[in-house]
């Protein structure tokens, strides 16, 4: 799976925003072409992996949006768009117009982002609602955390009012070297799994389900509070995972990097690349080459057990970067240890 930017312009300045050196060091006006789309549709379909989401900035802001969803639905692409749900109503009625009608066979989903209404104002709520409308079953929200007092209760209220799917994937926000975004500190990981485990009666009286992004460490959680989240999972994939992986972002000038806090590190054409298997293990090795001889977020990662057994990644790359100033050494596509023979 990958993430394709298809524009960096955005519609919302989100204090956590993962996005902010990429975007910092980037044209913001840029958006990718038909060319550009359909190389890297050859590229994933070569290798088998039928999954693609697409992002922004906003991703809907790009004019060939439509476009580009129909088409890699016509390719038998499996499609998730990450969307803040703020557009305006003629792009909304495009939306619905083409897209609506889809049947159920059409693998196509929006995750919607959302922040807490009180740092939201009037006229984004009601575009936010508007959309969630009109795509309510094809909606999954999603929340990030990004201070260690945050409520969660306005999710499942929506949840109920558009009929969203009753999952929520949940964001723990990372530091993003060289910018000053909010994030949670690996001191605050206790104090946020508390504050989400309060939720957990919420959730379970309503079905809703929670999972994680990447970055959350599994020593945080109590067992009492691991023993519910796993409780609540639904289907044969867990959701609950204590994960760190490259997300694989390419750009709309076709750079390629591991994921939004990482951007500066290893940034690369994706003309580098032969082909898939090659981008994830160059990216692979990269968190390797970090997490070697540090293990993770806390000095005791490195001994810890459950890393060893990889029940845990041992938390966010970027805040084991954050912690010991260790990036690796940029190396060639194809090469290893850093490119050193």
């Amino acid at each position: 799976m990958a993430n394709v930017l298809l524009t960096q312009q955005c519609v919302r300045s989100c204090p956590y925003c993962f996005a902010k050196k990429h975007m910092k060091d980037s044209e913001r006006e840029a958006r990718i072409s038909w060319e550009d789309l359909i190389y890297i549709t050859d590229l994933f379909e070569q290798a088998n992996e039928r999954h693609l989401s697409l992002l922004g900035g906003e991703p809907t802001l790009h004019p060939d949006f439509v476009d580009f969803v129909l088409y890699l639905l016509e390719r038998r692409f499996n499609v998730a768009v990450f969307t803040s749900g703020i557009m305006s109503p003629s792009r909304l009625d495009e939306l619905v117009s083409a897209l609506k009608p889809l049947g159920p066979e059409k693998s196509f989903h929006f995750i919607c982002n959302l922040n807490h209404p009180s740092i939201s104002t009037p006229k984004e709520i009601e575009r936010i609602e508007a959309f969630l409308t009109e795509f309510g079953s094809r909606v999954t929200l999603s929340f990030n955390i990004y201070r260690t007092e945050f409520d969660m209760d306005f999710l499942i209220e929506y949840i109920e009012r558009f009929n969203l799917n009753h999952h929520v994937r949940l964001g723990l926000s990372a530091p993003i070297p060289g910018e000053d975004n909010l994030y949670i500190k690996p001191e605050e990981y206790k104090t946020v799994a508390e504050r989400l485990a309060s939720f957990l009666p919420l959730f379970e009286k309503h079905n809703v389900s929670p999972g994680f992004d990447c970055g959350f460490p599994l020593c945080a959680f109590s067992d009492e509070q691991l023993g519910k989240l796993v409780r609540m999972e639904k289907g044969e994939k867990p959701s609950i995972k204590f994960v760190c992986n490259p997300a694989i972002d390419i750009g709309p000038d076709m750079q390629v990097w591991s994921c939004f806090p990482l951007s500066q590190y290893h940034k690369r054409s994706l003309y580098e690349f032969d082909s898939v298997r090659e981008i994830h293990e160059y990216y692979r090795q990269f968190h390797v080459e970090v997490r070697d001889g540090t293990g993770g977020v806390y000095e005791n990662c490195l001994d810890c057990v459950y890393r060893k057994n990889e029940k845990c990644a041992g938390g966010c790359l970027a805040q084991i970067i954050k912690r010991t100033g260790k990036p690796a050494a940029d190396s060639a596509p194809g090469t290893t240890n850093g490119g050193q023979e």
